[in-house]
């Protein structure tokens, strides 16, 4: 009888790791070169509005990291429902370039003065 639950409690421990490996295994880190115009982006009214709300909302990212002094993105993302260019076109439309991608004339618009280059 104890043979039986040890092996059991292996198997659902062994289950359990795997599973977990799995997951964290789906999402990818990218960092995105970007150009900021101003020294103050994370606090700006609206730029860093932008940051908290926008950038979760393209989709697959998970998590994201602005590095202001650096003018780099981190992303964190879910390859199996997006791709690293559409991320990157998701924040050249907020107005920021990502690498290759030019910002849009749409949204560099949407800036701040302070931000717009």
């Amino acid at each position: 009888m104890k043979n039986v639950l040890k092996s059991t409690l292996l198997i659902i421990a062994v289950l359990f790791i795997s599973n977990t490996s799995v997951a964290q295994k789906t999402n990818q880190k990218a960092v995105i070169k970007t150009t900021l115009n101003c020294d103050h982006c994370k606090e700006c009214e609206t730029c860093g509005l932008k940051f908290k709300t926008e950038m979760l909302k393209i989709k697959g990212v998970k998590m994201y990291e602005l590095d202001d002094k650096a003018m780099t993105f981190t992303i964190y993302y879910n390859p199996k429902k997006t791709d690293l260019q559409a991320i990157k076109v998701a924040i050249s439309k907020l107005g920021y370039d990502a690498d290759e991608v030019k910002a849009t004339s749409e949204g560099i618009a949407s800036l701040d003065g302070c931000c717009k280059a």
